[in-house]
């Protein structure tokens, strides 16, 4: 394991290690900690009780956060005729066509999420090499692929974000910036907490949240409750 600066051990000296915070508490000491010179991104690791080598406990889903990501997203759309200027219309920063696949072949790639409608797949489909390992892949269940292109570019851009659960049966969200307020924050955790949860497989047994934590980028992680946090309400 790399060895941690004198900051990053400063900081960590001013967490309790042996205790699990609410998430008021935990949102609230990570403001405190994001000390860098840089609008810090806060984020959220779970640890679930799902095994996702088996089809029927994956957790996969979206949830637009209600304060955005602090991020300001570009969008690409994959369209033509009507869609296109829809989408156009919503803010999408691209669109395209046969244009934009060419454009993304030649490792053009200037936007944060893409989107297509089911009749344009045929061509996102032999982009799925390049687009796949960096997450831009279109998805029918992220809702990315879609006719109502207006409403998908519309979520994006007030904050939409997807999470998948890993191999390890892990979870990691950004939900803000540390300049957010801690409500703001702690309403933005609320719904993906909630989003979670409800994404629980049928055939998930046991304890389905089993480790929570919340962290700044340049910060340690603060052990949350995961009652608490499976529990969160407004």
């Amino acid at each position: 394991m790399a060895k941690r600066g004198k900051r990053y051990q400063a900081l960590l000296e001013k967490v309790d290690r042996t205790r699990e915070y609410t998430p008021e508490e935990a949102i609230a000491l990570v403001k405190q900690l994001a000390t860098a010179k840089f609008d810090e991104t806060v984020e959220v690791a779970l640890k679930l009780g799902v095994d996702p080598r088996h089809a029927d406990q994956q957790v996969r889903g979206t949830v637009v956060l209600p304060k955005g990501t602090g991020k300001a997203v570009r969008v690409a759309v994959f369209a033509q005729g009507e869609k296109a200027r829809e989408a156009e219309a919503a803010g999408a920063d691209i669109v395209g066509g046969e244009d934009l696949a060419k454009q993304i072949e030649a490792g053009n790639i200037d936007f944060d999420a893409a989107v297509a409608t089911p009749d344009m797949m045929s061509v996102v489909g032999r982009l799925g090499r390049i687009l796949g390992p960096r997450g831009l892949m279109p998805n029918p269940r992220a809702g990315t692929v879609t006719f109502e292109i207006a409403k998908a570019v519309q979520e994006i851009k007030a904050g939409k974000v997807e999470f998948r659960v890993n191999r390890e049966a892990g979870i990691h969200v950004a939900i803000g910036k540390a300049s957010f307020s801690e409500e703001d924050l702690l309403a933005n955790f609320r719904a993906l907490m909630e989003a979670i949860v409800r994404a629980r497989p049928a055939a998930a047994r046991g304890t389905y949240i089993r480790r929570v934590a919340i962290s700044s980028t340049m910060g340690p992680g603060i052990r949350v409750n995961p009652q608490a946090a499976a529990n969160v309400s407004g």
